[in-house]
Parts: structure tokens; sequence; C-alpha cells
């Protein structure tokens, strides 16, 4: 039997204050996590430019933090959802970097056997319902999946990511009436890059203040350092326990930046090689985190130890891409339908 919408009161906005302490350990994994993301992006361009990934590339470099942080405090079970700038969230939802980076160059051994692509990888196992290349789309399958966590009544959520860009799909706010109406447990993030696929968000948006989005259907939100992983996952914390016990909807805005263009065939001309400079010299996720890590009394050489074991990993996964196989021609006819019963 269907359940019954929930009960609905009126919702708040939520504290902003991270109140994080994370533990020596964690700030560990924080960085191991994100140089990972880092690495395995910067060798995937490699692999773009020497024609062995084909198609569509689109980067995370610089945004890791957001992927980190929010994957920090999910839960197994709960499921991630994002748009096409999608290899972060794979590797931070702890899907392989060989299948990954087998799955960009289109080889067998990838995670949807080479057919996914970078764009459309997927990964039940990971909880990762995948990379979806038509912008926005990713809203409404994301709030779909909260709808059967809700249905189900299992406690789990639906994170879905979406960027500025998509933020002014109609979907959106379709999907955003929907997950508020019937309460579902869905958190929206919105990784705000300033950019979209190229025009600034001043340009694009009456209301550049994304998180207030959802004020019009009594969502809450709120605005977030996106490359401040701890604060990441302070607000993820915040907004997953809201939707989890039953009260709704969340958004939150990560004010975040990517370092490359929007994608591997976009020179990025759109914005000065000075402001791209500028934050990369005061806001880098990665190099903030050294900072904390240098107050935790990490050491330089337990630093270097982590970036040898990332190094490795990524050389491995380059190497497992390059060498695997191209999917069989019959694979073609596979995994587009399901076979029913009979």
């Amino acid at each position: 039997m269907a359940r019954s919408p929930k009960a609905k009161g009126t919702s708040g906005k939520a504290d902003a204050g991270s109140g994080q302490v994370s533990s020596k350990d964690q700030l560990l994994k924080y960085y191991r996590d994100m140089l990972l993301i880092r690495r395995f992006e910067e060798r995937a361009g490699q692999l773009y430019g020497m024609g062995l990934i084909g198609g569509f590339c689109h980067l995370y470099i610089g945004q890791e933090a957001v992927a980190v942080g929010m994957q920090s405090i999910a839960e197994k079970g709960d499921q991630i959802i994002t748009g096409y700038r999608d290899h972060g969230h794979m590797l931070a939802a702890g899907m392989d970097p060989n299948e990954v980076m087998a799955e960009l160059t289109g080889r067998i051994g990838g995670s949807s056997k080479g057919k996914g692509g970078s764009m459309h990888m997927f990964s039940t196992e990971a909880g990762f319902y995948g990379g979806h290349g038509i912008v926005g789309a990713q809203v409404s399958l994301g709030t779909g999946l909260a709808l059967a966590d809700w249905y189900r009544d299992n406690g789990k959520v639906s994170f879905t990511y979406f960027g500025d860009g998509a933020a002014n799909q109609g979907q959106v706010y379709e999907s955003f009436n929907m997950a508020e109406l019937w309460s579902l447990p869905v958190v929206y993030v919105i990784e705000n890059n300033q950019y979209a696929m190229g025009t600034s968000i001043e340009r694009s948006s009456s209301e550049t203040r994304l998180h207030k989005r959802g004020v019009s259907f009594n969502i809450p939100g709120e605005e977030v350092d996106g490359m401040d992983v701890e604060a990441v996952a302070a607000a993820g914390k915040r907004a997953a326990d809201h939707a989890r016990s039953g009260k709704g909807p969340y958004i939150l805005e990560m004010k975040t930046y990517r370092y490359r263009g929007h994608s591997m065939s976009d020179p990025a001309k759109y914005r000065t090689k000075e402001e791209v400079d500028e934050v990369k010299k005061t806001r880098d996720p990665i190099e903030h985190l050294r900072e904390k890590l240098a107050e935790a009394k990490v050491t330089e050489d337990e630093l270097k130890a982590i970036d040898a074991e990332v190094k490795t990993i990524v050389a491995a996964a380059a190497e497992f891409a390059r060498t695997s196989p191209e999917p069989d021609p019959s694979e073609l006819y596979t995994d587009v339908y399901l076979e029913a019963a009979q």
C-alpha cells in the first residue's frame, strides 16, 4: 500500500555555522580523496589530449571539496546523481579508478563496459546513479530516487547535484515543488562554479543567490564555502539529517570554482588568467586543507607518502585503461532492454 504524504510544517533556515572539528585521520582522508580526484583528472586530461578519450570530457579540477565533503557524511544505501562533470563524484563514492578510467577510454573494463563514457557511467554498487548529459535532467531523476526512498520508508537520502547553469531549468522547479509537497528525502546540491558553460552567473541569473531558489516552495537552503571540505561536510550533515528525519528537501549552494574550461574543448576565454590564478593562490581546496594538516601536526613525510600512493593508483588506472580491450560489437545490443521473465 502506498504511504500517505507526511504532514508538512514551516521550513526554516538552518544554522549556517559549521561546528566541524575533524580528527587528524579524517583530515588525512579528505586530503587523500581530494588529491586522488585532482591527479586522476589531470591524467584524464592528458589521455584526452593523446586521443585516448573521445567525445566530451568535463574535468572536476578545483571542485574536489564538494564531492569529498558530501560523500564523507553519506550513509550506505544513499544515492548520488549528478550531471556530466561527474568523475570526481564517482571516485568520492568509492568506484574503482581503473574502471572509471577504462570507461573514459571506452574499454570493456569500464564500469559500464565502455558504453557510458565520461558522461553516462553508472554503478548501483557504489550508489552512483549516473552522470547525465542533458542539463538539469538529473534533478527530476534524483527526486524520483527520493520518492522511492520515501515510499519504502528506508531512511535513505538522494543527493542530487546540479550546477548554476542547470539551476535555471524549468524541471528543477517542478522537482522542488513535488519534493517539498511530499516531504521527499532529497538534498539538492548546487555546485555553483560561477560560469555554467561559459556565461557568468551575474549575466544569466536574475537571482544569483541560488540557495534561495527554494523559498517559494518553503525549502530551506544555505550557502556554503565549497572550497572548504570541512564546511561542506558540516553543511551536508545538517542537510542530510533534515531530509533523513522526514522534514523534506534541503538546498545547499556550494560556492566553488573550476580551473579548466567547461569541457576539454573550451579555451575559457570568458575569464582572465589572473582571475583563475588568484583563486588557485587563495582558495584552492587542497592547499587550504594542507594548512589545516600542518596545524594538526601532520608531517611532510606523511603527505609525501599519500602523494606517492595516489600517483601509483592513477598511473595504474591509466595503464589499465590503455590495455583493456574495446567492447565486442555484440555489446551494442546488451543492457538496452530489461529481459522480462517468461
